[in-house]
């Protein structure tokens, strides 16, 4: 792509990437191309990803793809495996995520009208808040969009009664390659519908929708092919009222039984339901239609020798509806094989498969009542278990076509085109519609720019498939004679990569569930900082393709841990403990850089025990005068309160509203005093394990010698630890542990319970607060309730709930947004407080002082008209105690801390530098610094030098630090306006941090100071 067509790109701004690593995670979907294949597609990665926010953007690109031929290949979330949103002839991508709005809901007429980028999870949010629902979605409900499942097609959850999407929508709108926009209905849907995106693209779908209503579920298992085709005939031919029909095969059944259960902190906590080894099929009917179907099923299921289950397992079926892939685990990989059949012929299909197929084939599939004809059809998703990373998967890889052929013999037809059946276009959409859709798109895209090479492309891959489609006996001789091996075995590391983990990377299924749910996403927008991204990056990484470098590393540290992608992830990965490994790895043993910021806390740790550089001696300042007696230093308790470093140093209310309440509630604890040290949890994340496991060893040690077994805490981060991180650590260090972890709501909440303890009735004003779920004491540690009893049992409280609450909460985006990106940070803690907000609440209660710092920077930074209250701190203002206000000290921290983190950066040494030429200038060894000024009298010495210095500072620089670090810390002090407690120590602090950052830095901080130094010296010579 030339110059001239980039600089119509960069009017997007911040929603346009020509990242290299950005744009190969736009070049692929969830399929993993065998290696055979992969040449054939060639090069897809494409020039640029444009993420469009209205159609109005769609048009001009559009007008500028045509005027300029380059192609454009629509993207909604690629969770498809037919290669549809795959750019094989480059060009640009054009990312739906940005428009993603729900338009018009019409309840009356039951119809809704949104842009294409909105998942069907998300829509289904906003309909129920209406009384509405959908009337059928995908089994990727979690993460594809309406505008993916009208450009691919198909039949889902719902498609019993509502058949395939294309029937259920009522208008979308298309924008052509000419910019032209039209509106298509009835008839003219077929000129989009199923077209992946080769006549234009969608700007909006208007759908219909249905009453919100309970659903029940019934589920039945057949041993017979026979009597399952019968069964299924039987209902249809008794016209019950079910809404959906969905089954699994035996060979699925037994793999589901065989897959990891999810784990949480390396302890399973998931229940393992047995499933039959049968065909298992699900029903789903209204609450209203519940009796009718309940009655007749016992009959029916007598009649063709089929087991009703139990609710438990018709339950788990019904939820684990979106969770197919746990079974990609065992592989990692995963052979596709999709095909729509007659039912009248499913037992034949099914039983040819069995003959046919010597490999394992798992099946899922959904009745349709209604087919392209009226008759009933079945759509059939495949997999066969294999491992990419093998040859054997070439050989596996062609059973997908035995698995074709045999649907085809049987009157059937593949589920798609894509690039693969790209040669089948009139299988899959029928001769006429086929006809039409062909010409339509040669009148409107004469130049061929609309997701060229899709649908009618006949490409290489597509023509490779017809062939090899022709030699398919032979095909499948080599694809059921290979060794294939079911089970997770990780064996040994791959490229420094931990075995589980690279493992992990590969049974990744890519569906993407995870995306729009982790906050590093959807704080950026991008693919590379999701984990789906991540996952893809280090498959990459481990076939050689990529390499580690700083923005990577970062991409992994900056999440947050909030483990919300652990519960969203299909194949139950554990994502956030991988990602957590990885930390140590980089960070801990190849000794990459960290975030900066880390460095000055890991600095002030190890000198105060403490991340905030407070004086050790000054850590218990804010413990209660009245309470040192009952609960000091001094006295000897089972229970130590722990209170953490932002309670002891920031945030101040914390601590003292925390001892207050449980001193009120008659809880005996005692308090270390200056003997706690920071539970270094931003050590864990930071990567900085050495200094982690140091100061956990003194922290036991503390506790332990205080004569105590169980910690209080208040902070979630410093609970997680005590709670769950340190017992396992110690473990691994060889200590003895025996220490149980409380937070000081559970224990309150317990003495309300038992009726030890109440808040008094006040004459206070009544107030609407919302909670907080922070995910180190929600997700992490299930504390959910406990906080909740709290505020409840407040009087003149009005407690309301925000829409994401308990397992759904989101993450307020601290620490590590917050110390890497804090504008990012910003605009992650504004959809919290947003949604507070929505929810009506006065005040947003949390009680991690990390959150509340996050979410009130954000709130001023916004200027969002919400207070963020500590729970403790309310809580003790109902016993009547009055508190310091945190917000002053909070402002003044916040304010050296973003100073702190733009110094850390390679343009802030550098800034910091061109402050400090002559310093700089005279440190220079061996009388390098007055050649330096010799040079600068010579026109164009220092510029024929210039190629030298990348090479020359890194050498030099070691050396002349002790001489330059009293000029820098007097320009740090002029820039950054410090505690005095933080200037004293800073002559300690800052060698520490420059020792360990300079290293890492200095080959992006010498382009930046190289000329200025130069001009510097030219400006010196002129002036002498």
């Amino acid at each position: 792509m030339n110059s001239h067509n980039l600089s119509f790109l960069h009017r997007f701004g911040e929603r346009v990437s020509f990242d290299r690593i950005e744009r190969k995670l736009y070049s692929h979907d969830i399929a993993a191309i065998p290696g055979l294949i992969a040449p054939l597609l060639g090069d897809a990665i494409p020039d640029a990803v444009v993420q469009p926010q209205n159609e109005e953007e769609l048009v001009e690109l559009a007008r500028w793809a045509s005027a300029h031929r380059i192609p454009l290949t629509p993207r909604g979330k690629a969770s498809s495996g037919y290669g549809g949103a795959v750019p094989v002839r480059k060009g640009v991508v054009v990312d739906f995520y940005r428009m993603r709005k729900v338009l018009r809901i019409d309840a009356a007429a039951q119809v809704v009208t949104v842009e294409p980028g909105i998942t069907w999870e998300q829509l289904d949010r906003a309909l129920q808040r209406e009384g509405l629902t959908l009337r059928l979605y995908p089994t990727s409900y979690p993460s594809s969009t309406v505008g993916g499942w009208l450009a691919q097609g198909g039949a889902g959850i719902g498609s019993y009664e509502f058949g395939y999407f294309r029937e259920n929508v009522v208008a979308a709108r298309l924008v052509l390659p000419s910019g032209e926009v039209r509106e298509l209905r009835d008839a003219d849907l077929d000129l989009v519908a199923d077209a992946e995106g080769i006549t234009g693209m969608i700007s909006q779908v208007t759908l219909r929708v249905m009453p919100l209503t309970g659903v029940q579920t019934l589920a039945l298992a057949v041993h017979d092919t026979r009597a399952f085709q019968a069964l299924l005939e039987a209902l249809i031919t008794r016209r019950l009222p079910i809404w959906s029909m969905s089954f699994i095969n035996p060979k699925m059944a037994e793999m589901k039984n065989e897959a990891p259960l999810r784990e949480h902190h390396g302890h399973v906590v998931e229940h393992r339901i047995v499933l039959p080894k049968a065909y298992i099929l699900t029903l789903a009917f209204r609450d209203a239609d519940a009796a009718a179907v309940q009655t007749a099923i016992p009959v029916l299921a007598a009649s063709y020798g089929a087991e009703i289950l139990s609710d438990e397992i018709a339950r788990h079926e019904w939820d684990g509806r979106f969770k197919l892939m746990t079974i990609k685990r065992l592989g990692p990989s995963l052979v596709p094989a999709e095909v729509i059949v007659p039912l009248d012929r499913l037992a034949d299909t099914l039983d040819e498969y069995s003959r046919s197929v010597a490999q394992p084939l798992v099946k899922e599939g959904v009745l349709v009542r209604h087919g392209v004809d009226g008759k009933p059809e079945v759509v059939i998703l495949g997999f066969i278990p294999a491992d990419q990373r093998t040859f054997r998967y070439n050989l596996v890889f062609g059973l997908a076509l035995t698995v074709m052929q045999i649907a085809l013999r049987h009157g059937g037809r593949p589920y798609a085109t894509g690039i693969y059946f790209a040669r089948k276009a009139e299988q899959v959409l029928g001769r006429e519609r086929a006809a039409r859709l062909k010409a339509f798109k040669s009148q409107v895209d004469p130049a061929g720019v609309m997701n060229p090479g899709k649908v009618f492309g006949g490409g290489l891959v597509s023509a490779f498939i017809d062939l090899a489609s022709r030699f398919e006996p032979l095909a499948r001789r080599f694809g059921n004679a290979a060794p294939v091996a079911i089970g997770e075995r990780p064996t040994a590391p791959v490229r420094d990569i931990p075995a589980d983990v690279a493992w992990y990377a590969y049974a990744c299924s890519q569906c993407g569930y995870c995306i729009d749910e982790c906050d590093q996403f959807y704080g950026r927008g991008w693919e590379s900082q999701s984990p789906r991204g991540k996952w893809y990056w280090l498959r990459e990484y481990m076939e050689g393709r990529e390499q580690w470098n700083q923005k990577m590393v970062d991409t992994f540290l900056a999440c947050t841990t909030c483990e919300m992608c652990n519960l969203r992830c299909s194949a139950n990965l554990p994502i956030e403990p991988s990602w957590m490994k990885l930390r140590g790895q980089l960070i801990n043993e190849e000794k990459k850089m960290t975030f900066p910021p880390f460095e000055m806390m890991s600095a002030a740790l190890t000198e105060q025990g403490n991340i905030w550089a407070g004086y050790r001696e000054r850590r218990d300042a804010w413990f209660p005068e009245d309470l040192k007696d009952r609960h000091g230093p001094d006295h000897r308790s089972k229970n130590v309160y722990f209170a953490g470093c932002t309670a002891s140093y920031v945030e101040q209310d914390i601590g003292i509203a925390s001892v207050r309440l449980l001193d009120a509630a008659g809880v005996d604890f005692t308090y270390l005093g200056p003997k706690e040290h920071c539970c270094a949890t931003p050590m864990l994340v930071a990567g900085r394990w050495d200094l982690f496991v140091e100061t956990m060893k003194k922290n036991i040690a503390a506790v332990k010698a205080a004569g105590a077994d169980t910690v209080i805490s208040s902070c979630p981060a410093c609970d997680m630890m005590w709670r769950h991180v340190y017992p396992a650590w110690a473990k691994k260090v060889g200590i003895e542990y025996n220490i149980t972890a409380k937070h000081y709501s559970e224990i309150v909440a317990e003495k309300i319970h038992a009726g030890e303890f109440a808040f008094p009735q006040t004459d206070k004003a009544p107030v609407t607060v919302t909670w907080h779920d922070s995910c180190h004491i929600g997700r992490v540690s299930g504390v959910y309730e406990p906080p909740r009893d709290l505020i409840r049992a407040i009087p003149n409280v009005n407690f309301v709930e925000m829409a994401n609450n308990r397992d759904c909460g989101r993450c307020c985006g601290s620490v590590l947004t917050l110390i890497k990106e804090p504008d990012v940070a910003a605009e992650l803690g504004k959809v919290r407080i947003d949604e507070a907000i929505e929810a009506g609440a006065e005040k947003v209660l949390a009680l991690c002082p990390c959150c509340e710092f996050q979410l009130r920077v954000s709130a001023e930074k916004k200027r969002l008209p919400v207070e963020v209250v500590d729970l403790a701190h309310f809580a003790a203002e109902a016993l009547g105690y009055e508190l310091p206000d945190p917000n002053p000290e909070v402002r003044a921290q916040w304010a050296v801390f973003e100073a702190m983190i733009k110094l850390m950066t390679p343009e802030g040494f550098a800034n910091l530098m061109t402050t400090m030429w002559p310093e700089i200038i005279d440190a220079m060894p061996l009388g390098m610094g007055r050649m330096m000024r010799a040079m600068g009298r010579v026109p164009g010495a220092l510029e024929a030098m210039k190629p030298l210095f990348p090479a020359l500072f890194p050498r030099l620089l070691p050396l002349m630090m002790p001489k330059l670090m009293p000029t820098m810390l007097a320009r740090v002090g002029e820039m950054i306006p410090m505690p005095d407690y933080m200037a004293e120590q800073m002559p300690v602090l800052m060698p520490k941090v420059v020792d360990r950052l300079m290293p890492h830095m200095i080959g992006d901080v010498v382009p930046l100071v190289t000329q200025p130094l130069i001009d510097y010296l030219h400006e010196q010579a002129r002036l002498n």
